[in-house]
C-alpha cells in the first residue's frame, strides 16, 4: 500500500475542516509552521497544489476540497471504529432527522450499517424542531439550513435541489402543460413550487395541495393525485422502479443544504462511526452535490 505519511494526511484533513492553519495547529498541538511544512510535504508527495496561499488566509484548491472531504470521512470512520473497539456501547445511538429523509433515505440503508457493525443499534426519531444537544436525548442530527449558515459542530451533506415528478399516468400531460397539473407539496417547504416556477417561467398554483411531510406528498404523487416537487435524491428509487417520472427541466438549487450535526465537545464513538459511514454513503450516491 503506497500512502503519504499519516501525520501529513491528518494535518491536511484538519486544515480542510477548520479552513485555518492556526486552528489545525492548535488541534494537533504543534506550531503553525509545522503544519505548513506537513502540507507542503503532502503536496510534493501527491504532485499538485492543495492550498492557495494568500496574504493572510488560505483557500483549498478544487483538488484540495475533494481530497480533504475524503480524508475527513476516512479519519471519522477510523476514529469511530477505534473508539468503539476500546469502549463498549452505552445504549442505542440516537439519531434525529426529518421524517422524509429518515423514511426514504436513511432507513433503507440502515441494514448496510448493521452489516458493518454489531455493537450498537440506531434509534431514529423525527422532528422539524431545532435540536438542543444539551437538553435533548440526541447523539446525531440531520437538519436543513442555508448553505452559508453558521452551525457549530456541523458538516454540509448535500445541496437540496428540487424538481417536479409525476406517476406515469400523469407524466405526459404534466410535461406538456406543467401549469395545468395539480401540484403537491409539503407544508414544511411551501416555497419550492413558486421558486421552481419562477426559475423556469412556468405558472404554478396559488396554493398547491399541501401535506404534512414531503414523504406524504410523494406517496400521493405515486398514487396519481398530481405532480410533487421533491429532491432527486429522495425519489431516486421511485424513479428507478418507474413509479415516478421527472416532468420538469433541470433541478432547481434551493440554496439550502442538509447538514450533519454533532454535539460540541466529546462525541460518542458510535456517533463518530455513524457520521463517517453517513458521509461515505452520501459521497457514493451520484448527483448528491456534496460539499
Amino acid at each position: 500500500m503506497r500512502l503519504p505519511p499519516l501525520a501529513d494526511l491528518q494535518a491536511f484533513a484538519l486544515v480542510g475542516k477548520t479552513q485555518s492553519l492556526t486552528r489545525a495547529a492548535a488541534l494537533l498541538n504543534v506550531t503553525q509552521p509545522a503544519v505548513s511544512k506537513r502540507i507542503r510535504a503532502l503536496e510534493a508527495w501527491v504532485g499538485r497544489p492543495l492550498l492557495e496561499r494568500r496574504a493572510n488566509r488560505i483557500r483549498l484548491t478544487e483538488a484540495g476540497v475533494a481530497f480533504s472531504t475524503t480524508l475527513g470521512e476516512g479519519f471519522a470512520v477510523l476514529q469511530g471504529a477505534t473508539d468503539a473497539l476500546m469502549k463498549p456501547a452505552t445504549g442505542p445511538l440516537r439519531v434525529r432527522a426529518y421524517t422524509t429523509w429518515a423514511l426514504r433515505w436513511l432507513i433503507p440503508r440502515l441494514p448496510q450499517y448493521y452489516r458493518l457493525q454489531s455493537d450498537h443499534t440506531v434509534e431514529v426519531t423525527t422532528s422539524l424542531l431545532p435540536v438542543d444537544f444539551s437538553a435533548d436525548a440526541v447523539d446525531v442530527a440531520v437538519r436543513m439550513a442555508p448553505g452559508d449558515a453558521r452551525l457549530p459542530g456541523a458538516t454540509r451533506l448535500w445541496r437540496h435541489a428540487v424538481m417536479p415528478y409525476a406517476a406515469p399516468i400523469l407524466a405526459e400531460a404534466a410535461r406538456a402543460n406543467p401549469a395545468a397539473a395539480t401540484q403537491l407539496a409539503s407544508l414544511a417547504r411551501p416555497q419550492d413550487w413558486p421558486a421552481w416556477g419562477a426559475a423556469h417561467g412556468i405558472a404554478v398554483a396559488d396554493r398547491p395541495i399541501f401535506f404534512e411531510s414531503t414523504s406524504l406528498a410523494i406517496e400521493a404523487a405515486i398514487q396519481g393525485m398530481g405532480v410533487v416537487i421533491a429532491s432527486p435524491m429522495l425519489v431516486a428509487e421511485d424513479v428507478r422502479l418507474g413509479r415516478l417520472i421527472p416532468v420538469g427541466a433541470e433541478p432547481l438549487d434551493t440554496q439550502d443544504f442538509y447538514w450533519l450535526l454533532l454535539p460540541l465537545g466529546k462525541v460518542r464513538p458510535e456517533a463518530a462511526m455513524f457520521s463517517g459511514w453517513l458521509l461515505h454513503e452520501i459521497s457514493q450516491q451520484e448527483g448528491t452535490g456534496i460539499a
